[in-house]
């Protein structure tokens, strides 16, 4: 599966609807979903991912570690 931000709807015979979401971390799903369930209708029941535990990666962060009381030398 790619890392595209993705969310799948299933609608049963029944007129039931699923919906899962790949690809977001944390909250953010929730928050990406709300003003779809508020149209759909009373939410039944909701299952968390690993995905929704998990913290979005931030490659461009900068890191400061100060050292002036550590002897860092080699």
């Amino acid at each position: 599966m790619s890392n595209k931000e993705t969310i799948k709807f299933s609608i049963s015979q029944d007129g039931n609807v699923t919906q899962e979401v790949y690809n977001v971390f944390g909250s953010a799903c929730v928050d990406l979903t709300k003003d779809i369930e508020i149209k759909l209708g009373d939410l039944e029941n909701r299952v968390y991912s690993t995905e929704y535990y998990q913290q979005p990666l931030n490659l461009d962060q900068d890191i400061t570690i100060d050292t002036k009381d550590y002897d860092v030398s080699f």
